[in-house]
């Protein structure tokens, strides 16, 4: 028992004797800024997909050549639509044909009407003989009739061929202009083979090799600007609502070591990304880099706001979020300003407040 009394005493000397860290706070120029991730790419980046499925014959140009807008750069090879092209040339040939006259719809139609047109003179002729002959009181009334039923007929038949013949007509023109359309289109679609750049710039990237199959779901290459760089930013959510365009960035790029760069915020975008749960924004160098790559890592500081001659404290001091410890017990304060390491003091202590550093 004796001891266990004595360890216990032991205990306390040694509590009672270890002496507290502490701090008074201090007046610096402290900046609040918002951290992002920084990724380098070139200003209209785009990828090249193939206007066609198909085989890749060769690429026309290598991985870091340059380029103008319309230059050849990777050709497939791919045959349904060439003998689409032929398919759609013999459908326009024989529409051609038809509505020219010289296949037998039209010139059928026209042996009919010119039949038809004799068959309605004759019946004509015939009615009127018999009409007269009629209006003389000579001839029966039913061979009147009949020869009047006839000649009502043949008219009707031949102003119905007639008009079928105009429907006819029209609708081989359109078909011509349909089939014309058609083989435009084919062969706009064959010309196609060849995947040009939309941009001048460079050629990043190749990703398919001659002999491989392409299809039109793939890219083929990575085409931007050769000169122009932009800084991709991701930023957490919570430090959206801080941005604004135009605000200073300072950014350090892994390839470049401690260098510092200045930059500006450009482009706000306003969708989350719900995987990363982040938000995406772009700013561009005030003075780049004498040499940048697609893809270049590194890390940016967003300035939010800055002030001179602050009072602060470092950020482990403050606990609750309003509170300091100081000798004399928990004394509340008003935090302002923040950055990564210190925190603004508004109200509360001042320069001579002895502050206590919590226990671990």
């Amino acid at each position: 028992m004796r001891n266990f009394i004595w360890s216990a005493c032991l205990f306390l000397l040694i509590s009672c004797g270890g002496s507290q860290e502490k701090i008074f706070p201090t007046k610096i120029h402290l900046t609040e800024s918002v951290y992002a991730s920084v990724t380098v790419q070139p200003d209209s980046l785009y990828q090249a997909y193939a206007p066609v499925a198909g085989i890749l014959d060769r690429n026309l140009l290598d991985e870091g050549d340059l380029v103008r807008k319309g230059t050849p750069m990777i050709q497939i090879v791919n045959s349904t639509p060439k003998l689409n092209t032929e398919n759609a040339r013999l459908a326009l040939q024989l529409a051609q044909a038809n509505y020219n006259g010289s296949s037998a719809v039209l010139r059928s139609l026209e042996d009919e009407i010119q039949s038809a047109t004799l068959s309605f003179k004759n019946d004509s002729m015939n009615y009127l003989r018999q009409k007269r002959l009629w209006d003389q009181n000579i001839g029966s009334k039913v061979e009147f009739e009949n020869r009047k039923l006839a000649y009502q007929i043949s008219g009707n038949n031949l102003k119905q061929l007639k008009k079928k013949y105009v429907q006819t007509k029209n609708e081989l023109s359109t078909q011509v202009q349909q089939a014309l359309n058609n083989y435009n289109t084919s062969k706009l679609t064959t010309q196609d083979f060849t995947v040009s750049s939309k941009i001048e710039g460079k050629l990043y990237a190749l990703y398919k090799n001659p002999g491989e199959i392409v299809n039109t779901m793939e890219p083929l290459a990575s085409v931007g600007s050769d000169s122009d760089f932009i800084i991709e930013l991701l930023i957490d959510e919570v430090d959206i609502v801080k941005l604004n365009l135009g605000q200073k960035a300072l950014i350090t790029l892994d390839a470049y070591g401690d260098e510092v760069f200045s930059a500006k915020v450009s482009k706000i975008y306003p969708k989350k990304d719900e995987r990363s749960q982040t938000f995406k924004a772009e700013a561009i160098f005030n003075n780049p880099p004498k040499a940048l790559y697609p893809g270049l890592a590194g890390e940016a500081n967003i300035l939010i706001s800055e002030k001179d001659s602050v009072l602060t404290i470092p950020k482990e001091y403050l606990l609750e979020g309003n509170k300091v410890n100081t000798p004399e017990g928990l004394v509340e304060v008003v935090p302002g300003l923040q950055n990564l390491d210190r925190v603004e003091i508004l109200n509360g202590i001042n320069e001579t407040t002895e502050i206590l550093k919590p226990a671990e």
